[in-house]
Parts: C-alpha cells; sequence; structure tokens
C-alpha cells in the first residue's frame, strides 16, 4: 500500500527495507536561507510577521550539524565509499568550516541522506535530485561519491522565461537543475520520452508506398512517419511551464511547488507501472499524485506535520480521490497518548514539532533549544493593529516543575512577546494544577473586547489530541480578522 510519512526523513528511510525502491524524486531545501516556517507561510496564505522568516537559519554550524560533519568520514566508509570521498570530506570540512559554515551545514544533511538513498534503490533504480545553482556544483561531486561518477546520466536544465528587472550584475536565473544518476550503470529503467513531430517535420514525408503509407527516402534506404515516435527530447527542457509561467488550478500557493507535468515527465522515463516511487521532502504532494495518475505506487515523507495532515492528505482526497486507510496509509502521526510517548522516545525534536503545528503554532527551525522556545502562535491585537506572538515550549518528560513555569515567564519576558503557552507529555497532579494556576495567574491577563485570555497557559497532550487549543485573540488570523486560507 502508498505510504505517507511525517517525520524526518533520514529517521524514516533508515528503518525502509533495502532495495525496496524504483525511482527517487528529491526537491530539498535549496540553502537559501529560507526556513520550514516561510514554507508555512506559502501553504497557509495566513499574514504573518517578517519575524517568522528570520526566526533562525536551518543551516547553521550547531551542535548536531558539528557531530554529523566529524563523522561524516565513517558513515561513507560504512555506505561502502571509498577513502578518497572521505579525504574529499576532509577538504571541504577544513576549508568551508571558517569561510562557509552554513553550506558546511547543509552538506552535512544532503550527504547523510543521499547515502540512505543510494541503499534504498533497486539495482535497476534511479535517482532524480532537483537543486538550483546556491550548491549544485557541490551537491554533483556527492553525488558522483555516493552514486559513482560511472552511473551519472544527465544534468537535466529545466528552463523558465525570465521576468523582473534581474540581479544588478548579472543574468537573470531561471532554471533549475536535475541531476539524473542510476543505480548501476548496466541496467535499469528509461522509456525515452518524446514531443510530437511539428507539421513542417511531417511535411518532409512526401513519398507513398504501395500501401499509402508516408515516408522520405535517404540513400540507403528509407524512414516511415508511422514509425517516428516524435524528437527526442533532449537534457535541456524548456516546454515544461513553471506554475509562475501559467494560472493553473494545479497552484497551492506554496512557493516551491513544481508542476506535475515536470513529474510526470521524470516517473515516466525512469519507471514503469507497478514500480515503486519515493519522495522523501513530500511538500505539496505533487509527486505523489503524478505517481498516482501514471499507475506507480508511492512513499512520500515530509517534516512538516502541516503539509502531511493538511496539505497532502486535502490534495490526495479532492485531486486523486484516494482514502486515508483504504488507499495509503499515514504513518509518524500520533493519534493516542501511547503514540505521543512513542515519538518523543524515538524522535524528541519531531514530537514538539508535531505539538506545536497540533496547536496552530509555527516551529522554531532547528534542533537546538533556543532560548526555551519551540515554536510560536501568532494573534492579532486591535490596539495597536499588530500581530503579537505567544511562545510555546514542549516538554515530554514526566517531571514538571514549577521551575519550568517560572524560566518560561521569563523567556516570555525577555522575549517581549504577550502570552506563552507550555505542552506537556503526561497528566497533572491535583497539587501540580493547584501550584501552576496559582502561578500563571500572576502573570495576569490580556483583555480584548472584554474576554480575558490568561497570559500563561498549559495543556497536556491528552488535551490537544481532544481538539483542546491555547486561547488567544483572533489565533493567525491577521488585521482582516479572516479565516486562514487554505490551498485548494
Amino acid at each position: 500500500m502508498n505510504k505517507l510519512y511525517f517525520g524526518d526523513c533520514l529517521t524514516v528511510m533508515q528503518d525502509m527495507k533495502l532495495g525496496s525502491v524504483d525511482l527517487i524524486y528529491l526537491d530539498p531545501p535549496f540553502n537559501s536561507n529560507r526556513t520550514y516556517n516561510s514554507i508555512y507561510k506559502d501553504e497557509t496564505g495566513q499574514p504573518l510577521p517578517e519575524q517568522v522568516d528570520a526566526f533562525c537559519d536551518m543551516w547553521e554550524m550547531d551542535a548536531e550539524s558539528e557531530r554529523v560533519v566529524r563523522a561524516m568520514p565513517v558513515l561513507m566508509r560504512e555506505a561502502g565509499l571509498d577513502d578518497s570521498a572521505a579525504e574529499l570530506w576532509r577538504l571541504w570540512m577544513n576549508a568551508l568550516r571558517h569561510t562557509q559554515p552554513r553550506l558546511l551545514a547543509y552538506l552535512s544533511y544532503m550527504t547523510q541522506r543521499l547515502l540512505v538513498m543510494q541503499r534504498l534503490l533497486k539495482p535497476t533504480g534511479s535517482i532524480y535530485l532537483h537543486c538550483d545553482t546556491t550548491a549544485s556544483h557541490y551537491l554533483k561531486t556527492i553525488m558522483d561519491a555516493v552514486f559513482g561518477h560511472q552511473n551519472f546520466r544527465n544534468e537535466i536544465v529545466w528552463c523558465y522565461p525570465p521576468g523582473g528587472r534581474g540581479p544588478k550584475f548579472g543574468f537573470h536565473r531561471k532554471h533549475d537543475t536535475i541531476f539524473y544518476y542510476g543505480r548501476s550503470s548496466k541496467s535499469g529503467v528509461f522509456n525515452r520520452p518524446y514531443k510530437p513531430l511539428t507539421d513542417a517535420a511531417k511535411a518532409k514525408y512526401t513519398m507513398k508506398d504501395e500501401d499509402g503509407r508516408a515516408y522520405k527516402q535517404y540513400p540507403g534506404g528509407r524512414t516511415y512517419l508511422d514509425e517516428i515516435p516524435g524528437t527526442p527530447i533532449p537534457d535541456w527542457w524548456t516546454d515544461v511551464h513553471s506554475l509562475g509561467q501559467t494560472q493553473s488550478k494545479e497552484r497551492m500557493g506554496y512557493a516551491t511547488q513544481k508542476p506535475r507535468a515536470l513529474l510526470e515527465r521524470i516517473i515516466k522515463a525512469s519507471s514503469s507501472e507497478g514500480d515503486v516511487v519515493l519522495d522523501p521532502f513530500a511538500g505539496c504532494a505533487t509527486t505523489l499524485e503524478a505517481a498516482h495518475i501514471l499507475g506507480r505506487k508511492w512513499i512520500g515523507i515530509d517534516i512538516a506535520f502541516h503539509a502531511v495532515n493538511r496539505v497532502i492528505q486535502n490534495r490526495l482526497k479532492d485531486r486523486c480521490g484516494l482514502v486515508e486507510g483504504k488507499d495509503y496509509e499515514v504513518d509518524g502521526v500520533p493519534l493516542t497518548l501511547e503514540a505521543a510517548r512513542d515519538l518523543w522516545q524515538r524522535d524528541t525534536y519531531h514530537f514538539q514539532q508535531w505539538a506545536v503545528e497540533q496547536v496552530d503554532g509555527f516551529v522554531t527551525a532547528k534542533r537546538t533549544a533556543d532560548r526555551g522556545i519551540d515554536g510560536r502562535l501568532y494573534f492579532y491585537m486591535p490596539h495597536d493593529d499588530q500581530i503579537h506572538s505567544m511562545v510555546l515550549e514542549v516538554k515530554g518528560g514526566r517531571n514538571v516543575t514549577i521551575k519550568v513555569l517560572r524560566e518560561l515567564r521569563a523567556v516570555m519576558d525577555g522575549d517581549s512577546a504577550l502570552m506563552a503557552g507550555l505542552i506537556v507529555m503526561e497528566p497533572l497532579s491535583a497539587g501540580q494544577v493547584r501550584n501552576f494556576n496559582r502561578y500563571m495567574a500572576e502573570a495576569g491577563s490580556l483583555e480584548v473586547h472584554g474576554m480575558q485570555y490568561p497570559r500563561m497557559q498549559i495543556l497536556t497532550v491528552a488535551d490537544i489530541l481532544d481538539g483542546k487549543r491555547f486561547k488567544t485573540p483572533n489565533v493567525a488570523a491577521g488585521r482582516r480578522e479572516a479565516e486562514p486560507r487554505l490551498p485548494v
């Protein structure tokens, strides 16, 4: 059955069966300083303030990135790469650590995942990596090391027409790069795509045989029109329009969305009906929709709970008629307290992410501590016509004391946030409830149109699963006080 996963693709893919995938297409973050928070904004259309985009840069040399960078030579050897790849990595590490540390963090993130993808491909499988000029030259070198230079098949250039003024000292940047590799140089699937012959090309078939078949003569033979499939499509694509060029009904307000025609070309070329297609960065499910239409099985993974729970599932239902449980399974999304505890044990960060997004918050886009802030929830205040925030902290452990609230209060005051919310895994005892409520009451409340909103609030995971949410004025609805606009 088709599968849709919530979680880090690294964690999910490490549990998948080796050699089980026919085709991988990935359209990962391009190291362009856009955080997942800005993607959420694209998906929802909610008029959030500029500081959402500036929360933090996802690509930075934090403790986790440093650990992966140092471990990379070992990971490469374990994946079967030769020592030259590990030596190249050491050179990059030394060169980039002090000159481009964010790039080094990004490359470590990508390399760690590409190593796993290589093991998932069948011997006849293929992979297409979609990127832009930000880091494409580095990614090509990594792909050569991981998949083998001999297995490189094409650098596909997807072009779209120029628009706007362009950079002051340069040409318009109007193409993406797609690196196409096979798992093996001796086997694979490739169904060559063609575009129809033009009328001018057809007009050259001026002769007819005794059966009335049109052909053209050349020295030593003839070519029949009905045997020509068309003009082979080269490795530069100008006939697939970006969604920015059209008023297509596909458009979902998702800035990084790719057209379905692009994915259909890739899937048709490098897989057959019934094959398994994997998209580790599923986004708004373009790959999954294309795979379904073409009769392929699919696996989609996304790190954003909002994408999995709303954008992707809505698209699968509305455009493909697919039903969860019948046509596909969802994994990694807690539906019970026990499942939430299991997620906490397996991946603390993604448990925090799930909890924050369940209450309509926006996740702090890094794994390290951010002054006690795991996310933020935004709301509009009419007195100053501004959007303000509630800072959110998630605690999955059992030992939650009044100290946690004191620290959260300090974060709220120091951050100039108007509100603070604490999410805890375990139910609170009667004594905890009394002590916590007493302390939170000291923080006061906000009054909006005669309604009182406590500045500090607590929700348990059981509360969240029951549908309860933090009480705030007009959550993330902006100046127009309208409901958030969701993709259609």
